[in-house]
């Protein structure tokens, strides 16, 4: 037979009006369960994959794709070092830089500050620091002048523009007349940058390379060398090969270690949210598998005469599989679009319900990341979707299996 009896039968079966109004209203609570479970897993796995891209973007933009350090205090011979790793055909950029811990005062505001040392023309080789400045430029950093770029959280709270002062104290100690004092130096604001994670806008400000060595009294040495790769993906594969090549003595590192627990911590987050949001799929599968019990049961009369007509039991139980698959294929569309559509807008959304709440959604002071991301992906909505139209077909074997089990004698004895 080209059109099979048992989907024809299912298909009218779902398509008759009931006599009973209740199994009407389970049937379409299951299948708007299905579809707000469904929405909601798609909709928190794009905002997961949003977050994630956006740590990754945002803090190797900042960061660095692979580094290399002395083994033994600072690195002194950096343009050989820095020299070597360009000849590898995945390093794209590389520039050395010089790292400490300060404290930044202005009149009686007191913060605490990473300090990063570099030089202005080479920098923007392995970070994107030039393309988020908000005021001033970047290579306005000049050796000697003393100046400095800091974070735009960090310049509102010490309330400075570019042109004020900033004092700057180190925790090393100078010995004086006077005793031992901390180090201290006055910098002049050349500009402010703004990355959008507060970990930066906040707590990280840039000298130029030569003050920083003076300060920390490093001589001609450095912190290490940044690098920046083609594919950041291959860091781990890369920075073996470098230790490899490099001559001497170095310690080669990538983002991969030193960032692992942000990405780790993501990933994990998207794994818990997407079994804990199953459940509300599940929980719609039960409710499949109560309205097909109470339409097995509000059927016994219509099932025996089917099969006094010959319809034997596979038969039966393919017509009520079908009806109560049918539920979940509309359930699931339902969410589809419903996730998609969502998924699609939540960059928009966001800043709508913020305007109508009057305050931030994610405040920045708290969260790594201020806004709501979104980044859908086909391996994600198929999965859901396969996920959720399994467990509309596993709902439906028991129904339709006690459907099979009935007996036209005793279903017809009353009627």
């Amino acid at each position: 037979m080209r059109n099979p009896f048992e989907l024809f039968a299912g298909l009218r079966y779902t398509r008759a009006k009931r006599r009973n109004h209740f199994i009407s209203f389970i049937s379409g609570a299951s299948i708007l369960g299905i579809a707000v479970g469904v929405t909601a897993l798609i909709t928190v796995l794009s905002v997961m994959n949003g977050f994630e891209r956006e740590l990754r973007v945002r803090i190797l933009g900042m960061a660095s794709h692979a580094t290399i350090v002395g083994a033994e205090g600072p690195l002194m011979d950096w343009p050989d070092a820095a020299a070597q790793s360009e000849t590898h055909p995945n390093v794209i950029g590389v520039a050395p830089y010089v790292e400490g811990e300060g404290m930044l005062r202005v009149g009686n505001e007191l913060s605490g500050t990473l300090l990063r040392g570099v030089l202005p023309a080479r920098e923007p080789r392995v970070s994107d620091i030039d393309q988020k400045m908000v005021v001033g430029e970047f290579d306005a950093l000049q050796a000697g002048e003393f100046q400095m770029v800091l974070g735009v959280e960090l310049a509102r709270l010490l309330g400075v523009v570019v042109g004020d002062t900033v004092d700057l104290m180190i925790p090393q100690a100078s010995v004086t007349p006077a005793g031992v004092m901390p180090r201290f130096r006055r910098f002049t604001v050349a500009g402010v940058f703004e990355v959008g994670m507060y970990e930066f806008d906040r707590g990280m400000v840039f000298i130029h390379m030569a003050d920083a060595q003076a300060l920390l009294r490093m001589g001609d040495g450095v912190t290490g060398v940044r690098l920046k790769l083609d594919d950041m993906f291959l860091a781990p594969r890369i920075s073996r090969e470098l230790a490899a090549e490099l001559p001497g003595v170095y310690y080669v590192s990538d983002w991969t270690r030193s960032h692992a627990n942000f990405f780790r911590a993501v990933a994990t987050e998207k794994t818990v949210m997407f079994i804990i949001l199953s459940l509300i799929v599940g929980v719609a599968a039960f409710n499949i598998v109560s309205t097909l019990v109470m339409v097995v049961q509000d059927k016994q009369a219509d099932i025996a005469i089917l099969r006094t007509l010959g319809a034997s039991p596979r038969s039966v139980m393919l017509i009520f599989m079908v009806q109560g698959s049918l539920i979940g294929i509309f359930g699931t569309l339902l969410g589809l679009a419903g996730g998609i559509g969502l998924a699609l807008n939540v960059e928009n959304i966001v800043p709508l319900i913020e305007t109508i709440l009057g305050q931030p959604v994610l405040a920045p002071d708290v969260y790594y990341i201020s806004d709501l991301p979104s980044e859908l992906k086909q391996a994600d909505v198929v999965r859901i979707g396969g996920l959720s139209l399994a467990l509309g077909l596993l709902s439906t074997l028991y129904p339709a299996w006690r459907a099979s089990k009935v007996q036209p004698a005793e279903a017809l004895r009353y009627e």
